[in-house]
C-alpha cells in the first residue's frame, strides 16, 4: 500500500513556524496536524487539514528529551480522532536541510502513544511527522498490533509543487 501525505504550502508553512517559537522550558515544540483520508489506487491519501500546537501547559518539564506532551495533550488528540473523525500526526522538527530521521526516543515515544490513538479511531490510520527545513518523514500505524510502517511520499501543494519521498526529492 501507497501512502501520500499531501499538505498545503500555507499550512506547512504555518506548521514550521510555530514549531520555530521558544518554549519557557522545553528545548523544542512539538504539534498535531489532523487529517482526512482518501483511497487512491493502490494506496490511501493522507490530507492535512489543520495544525493544532500543544498548549505551553500541556509540556512536562523532562530534561533528558527536547519536549514531553503530557497527558492531557494527548487526551485532546484522542478526543478530536473520536468526536471529530480526524487523522492524528504527531508533528515536530529537526532543523537543517534534506530527508530528516526520527531519533531513537522519538520512534520508542511514538510506539508508545500513537497506536493509542486507533483505540479511539480505528477506522483511521495514525501517525507521527518530523521536518527539515526543505522535507518530511512520517510513520504510521494501521492498528494496534501492527508495527509502524513508512509514509511514502510528501505532496506539498503550491506554487511551485513539491513532492520528496522516503529516499529525497525526486
Amino acid at each position: 500500500m501507497k501512502v501520500t501525505f499531501k499538505i498545503t504550502a500555507q499550512l506547512l508553512a504555518s506548521v514550521r513556524a510555530d514549531l520555530k517559537r521558544s518554549h519557557p522550558f522545553a528545548y523544542e515544540r512539538v504539534g498535531f496536524i489532523v487529517a482526512g483520508l482518501a483511497s487512491c489506487p493502490g494506496g490511501v491519501l493522507i490530507l492535512a487539514r489543520e495544525y493544532r500546537p500543544i498548549n505551553d501547559d500541556d509540556y512536562l518539564r523532562d530534561p533528558t528529551v527536547g519536549a514531553m506532551m503530557g497527558p492531557d495533550a494527548i487526551r485532546k488528540a484522542q478526543e478530536w480522532a473520536l468526536f471529530q473523525g480526524h487523522a492524528i500526526f504527531h508533528v515536530h522538527t529537526h532543523g537543517g536541510f534534506g530527508m530528516p530521521g526520527f531519533s531513537g526516543i522519538d520512534l520508542r515515544e511514538n510506539a508508545k502513544f500513537v497506536p493509542d490513538f486507533l483505540k479511539v479511531a480505528p477506522q483511521n490510520i495514525h501517525g507521527a511527522i518530523v521536518l527539515s527545513h526543505d522535507a518530511a518523514a512520517g510513520q504510521f500505524w494501521q492498528s494496534t498490533e501492527s508495527r509502524s510502517e513508512t509514509i511514502d511520499e510528501f505532496l506539498e501543494v503550491g506554487v511551485p509543487l513539491r513532492k520528496w519521498g522516503s529516499h529525497g526529492s525526486f
